[in-house]
């Protein structure tokens, strides 16, 4: 019996090693994550609500209501301000820059929320990518290139069901793993925390 069981985890063992490497060739096959053409920061500043996200570890105490709202700064950058209500129903608010990375019109952006003295430290600056972005500038999906972060965000607090799906089908295409999000709870009538 003892015999048998070394088998046994022996080949347990060479299937977990299998599996890992089928994996990580998955990984490698994968193409490039890829930003949309271009980006027309007008029409994209403005609130935008979160409908879903990849959890993550600088929004576990966001329970409800995150948006977030973009502004431009007299230098050309982006002010970012994200909110979300915590499970005391108080508001948390951070406050960060994003800039282009080749410059406008790219949808490829840096986005940092440490303070501006730290600005020079490259490992401040997260990569903020669009990567999905309908026509009117109403639905959002903004991720980086390891696929370790995905938001979707809207322009309401709700979209239909319909154009989800097809965004969600279109994420999947680009190797984001879309069994990963969670939907954003935001009230009926989503409104501003000031």
């Amino acid at each position: 019996m003892g015999e048998a069981m070394k088998i046994l985890r022996f080949f347990i063992v060479l299937l977990m090693v299998h599996v890992s490497v089928l994996d990580a060739a998955a990984e490698q096959d994968k193409a490039p994550l890829k930003a949309i053409a271009q980006l027309d920061f007008q029409r994209y500043l403005g609130r935008w609500y979160e409908i879903a996200k990849f959890p993550n570890r600088f929004q576990r105490q966001c329970v409800w209501g995150t948006s977030a709202d973009y502004s431009l700064l007299p230098n050309g950058h982006i002010r970012v301000l994200n909110q979300c209500r915590n499970s005391a129903g108080n508001w948390e608010h951070a406050i960060g820059v994003a800039k282009p990375i080749e410059g406008p019109p790219t949808a490829k952006l840096k986005v940092r929320f440490a303070p501006e003295w730290l600005s020079f430290i490259p490992f401040v600056w997260g990569d903020y990518w669009v990567v999905d972005l309908d026509e009117k500038y109403e639905l959002v999906a903004v991720s980086e290139p390891q696929r370790e972060f995905l938001w979707i965000l809207s322009r309401t607090p709700a979209v239909s069901d319909a154009a989800y799906t097809e965004l969600l089908g279109r994420l999947a295409a680009m190797g984001l793993d879309i069994q990963k999000l969670e939907k954003t709870p935001q009230p009926p009538a989503a409104g501003n925390s000031k």
